[in-house]
């Protein structure tokens, strides 16, 4: 059974790779699969999934990964790919899963395309569905397999395989769906947001091995101390900033489960150490960023405090949060000057009969990225810290104002009449800087139309100026409008529906 299961391996070249798996029974390591499909027997062929998969293959190397490379794989080929896989996870392991190739998104779900899927014309979803692999699905065999970190990366939002002229398209959409609805340590990247597709080349003069987003995002992940947020972010930016050059729309995108930070790279003498396929170092799932502190608490006797971050008109309220009563609070910006005491407030602790310290701390509205280092005196007088909280202005807002929209959809839209009926947009604009685009239906329960929104200024993001589009005329026959929003990780709204007659929304 070992044997011939070996051979099929072998048929598919993963022998040499697998071999590397074997010799890794220790839980927590790392572990990879990278498919590139570039040979398509039916539907066209591409030219740089197999050159993404490889240069994945070798960046995951260099960051401690065991790595199993498949190249244009058939349906029952992708099938045993995905069992080896299997069979080389352990629970506590972090599993990272790419692929490059043809994908398409049926009724919300995607579906990864292997190299002999049929040329399907409408009506033949099912051809698709049975022949091809479930993205989903991948998903749900790591969770299975109990892999603490699940990391699925997808350069797959191409243009859709199935068209063809004289005929109808299979009732689907170039690209892939969101994926909003993953289990707890999973985190997903999209080399193209909903309703785009990724670029392969820049113009026919780019020479350069990898798709637009692979080249960009293989550099992103060996830099070291970076998480995989701020991977994800930077990889979307750069990304974006190169297809603008050529006209194009293209803005990665990730949705993150984790429920720590993970960081891939580490420490730059962490990069090289690991790069020594002879002596990996020991990798750890999910640390703290790097910072200098005295000295780190032991969690299981202290109680790391947490942050929350809001943005107002004057800059920046940060409140901390602490599991234990304390009796004194002081901060500081690692690496900047002595700590500063947060001060009391007016009321008393009835655990400690004390007054309270003030959990909140102001930051000026250019507050740049960095690390807050908290200390805070426990109820028994003892010091305890620094801790480490991270802050990053533009993911703070984002998620502030992200909070403030899903808490108050049903102030979306407001309607007026005034020489007619109007509709205001003015609290779609003011929270804009979680908005990556705003799509409204008048009349419709699909939102057909795309509404301009100006930029988000961070450095005053909810100022209004003249010229922004808060409210336009509507027919005087309009019963409702709808709006979709898609925010700016990529995740996209309920559908809500706005009345015009009895302000009556939902």
């Amino acid at each position: 059974m070992t044997r011939r299961f070996l051979r099929t391996l072998a048929a598919l070249g993963l022998a040499a790779s697998l071999s590397g798996f074997a010799g890794m029974a220790h839980a927590e390591k790392r572990v990879a699969l990278v498919v590139g499909n570039n040979d398509y027997k039916n539907v066209p062929k591409l030219l740089k999934a197999v050159n993404d998969a490889r240069t994945m293959g070798d960046t995951l190397k260099q960051l401690g990964f065991q790595v199993m490379v498949a190249e244009n794989q058939n349906r029952q080929q992708f099938t045993e790919t995905l069992l080896a896989f299997d069979r080389a996870i352990e629970p506590g392991d972090t599993a990272f899963f790419f692929y490059a190739g043809h994908g398409f998104e049926i009724a919300g779900q995607n579906y990864l395309l292997p190299t002999d899927v049929p040329a399907a014309t409408e009506g033949q979803e099912e051809l698709v569905r049975d022949a091809s692999i479930l993205a989903d699905r991948v998903v749900e065999r790591l969770q299975n397999k109990k892999a603490r970190t699940s990391i699925l990366v997808f350069d797959a939002c191409r243009n859709n395989p199935f068209e063809r002229s004289g005929t109808r398209a299979v009732a689907g959409g170039g690209g892939l769906a969101p994926m909003t609805q993953l289990p707890e340590g999973v985190f997903s990247v999209f080399s193209a947001g909903p309703r785009q597709t990724a670029l392969d080349r820049l113009s026919n003069d780019d020479s350069n091995p990898n798709s637009v987003f692979t080249r960009t995002f293989a550099k992103e992940l060996l830099q070291p101390g970076e998480n995989l947020v701020q991977v994800a972010q930077h990889t979307r930016r750069l990304v974006s900033e190169m297809a603008d050059t050529v006209k194009h729309k293209q803005v990665p995108v990730y949705f993150d489960q984790m429920v720590d930070d993970v960081f891939l790279s580490g420490a730059a003498k962490d990069v090289a150490a690991a790069a020594r396929p002879a002596d990996p170092p020991p990798q750890k799932v999910a640390a703290l960023p790097p910072v200098s502190v005295p000295r780190v608490p032991r969690e299981e006797t202290t109680n790391a405090p947490i942050a929350s971050f809001s943005r107002h008109n004057g800059g920046w309220s940060v409140t901390f949060s602490f599991a234990d009563p304390t009796i004194g609070i002081s901060w500081r910006m690692a690496g900047h000057g002595d700590f500063r005491e947060t001060g009391f407030i007016d009321t008393l602790d009835p655990r400690t009969r004390k007054r309270l310290p003030n959990p909140s701390i102001e930051l000026p509205p250019d507050a740049q990225a960095g690390t807050i280092e908290v200390r805070y005196v426990d109820a028994s007088g003892d010091m305890q810290g620094p801790f480490p909280i991270k802050f990053d202005p533009e993911a703070a807002l984002i998620r502030d104002q992200r909070k403030i929209l899903d808490m108050t959809a049903t102030s979306w839209l407001s309607f007026r009449q005034f020489n007619g009926l109007l509709v205001y947009y003015t609290h779609l604009v003011s929270y804009r800087c979680a908005i990556r685009e705003v799509r409204i239906g008048i009349d419709t329960a699909v939102p057909d139309k795309v509404l301009k929104m100006p930029p988000c200024d961070l450095r005053d993001p909810t100022a209004i100026s003249a010229g922004m589009l808060l409210y336009e005329k509507l027919p005087p026959a309009t019963q409702f409008m709808s709006v979709e929003l898609t925010y700016r990780d990529g995740s996209v709204s309920e559908v809500k529906s706005f009345r015009t007659a009895n302000r009556s929304n939902n």
